[in-house]
């Protein structure tokens, strides 16, 4: 057996995240089923991790064993016949060690969030940012949003079923850019909570549209209590852009 890690950008609107559920279309599943073609038998494709449903990626990593060696090209082109006609694209296919686990040994994950500032229907990217018609002060935003950087427990931005160990996590990244009508909202660290990035950008929304004061969210983050967390953001502008090795 071959191992090859892959890189994978994919629309999330039609799926129900990345991991295989019963009766429903999952990232996880339609790559399996493009593999097990290749393979010729069952393959398992295991991911760097979890994406929630309607969240994208163009920076998703995953690796796959294939039964012979194939010239990494052509792992790719192959995949991605078989994929069709689902929104998912293998950018690349690279041969690695066969203990290579692309969840374990991941050591930064970087996700991005897009914020679309305006009152105006959508068109080109419906579906694909978050639509957000009042006025946002995205300055107020980028300096709420330093507080949350460090080691914390973050039990306030974590989803009620959320299955870590620990809500201990160490944010080595967040930034927010202004670009037009256009906010960007980068988030790094070695692993997210389940609907952290989403609970901390809907925490600051709520400060940008002046509904809180930026020391609210230090508030909140001290009081590790989910049910202060501001409204969480859509899936629509989450991207897990990149994955560090």
């Amino acid at each position: 057996m071959i191992r090859y890690k892959i890189k994978i950008e994919y629309d999330g609107r039609p799926f129900c995240g990345w991991q295989i559920q019963k009766n429903s279309l999952s990232v996880q599943g339609v790559l399996e089923q493009a593999a097990s073609k290749l393979n010729g038998c069952d393959t398992r494709v295991a991911g760097s991790g979890r994406t929630d449903a309607g969240v994208h990626a163009n920076g998703q990593i995953a690796h796959v064993d294939l039964r012979e060696e194939i010239a990494e090209r052509q792992v790719a082109d192959a995949l991605n016949h078989h994929l069709r006609p689902h929104p998912v694209a293998i950018l690349s296919a690279q041969a690695v060690k066969s203990d290579f686990e692309a969840r374990f040994d991941a050591r930064r994950r970087h996700y991005l969030y897009l914020i679309i500032n305006r009152r105006a229907r959508l068109t080109i990217q419906r579906g694909l940012v978050w639509q957000f018609p009042e006025a946002l002060k995205s300055n107020a935003m980028s300096q709420a949003a330093q507080l949350l950087l460090g080691k914390h427990d973050f039990t306030t931005f974590r989803d009620s079923e959320c299955q870590a160990k620990s809500p201990i996590r160490t944010l080595e990244k967040i930034d927010v850019g202004r670009v037009g009508d256009q906010i960007e909202i980068r988030c790094s660290a070695p692993s997210f909570l389940h609907k952290q990035v989403r609970s901390m950008v809907g925490s600051l929304v709520e400060i940008g549209r002046g509904h809180r004061s930026i020391e609210w969210l230090t508030e909140i983050l001290e009081a590790q209590d989910r049910t202060l967390c501001g409204p969480v953001a859509p899936p629509d502008g989450l991207y897990l852009e990149k994955v560090e090795y």
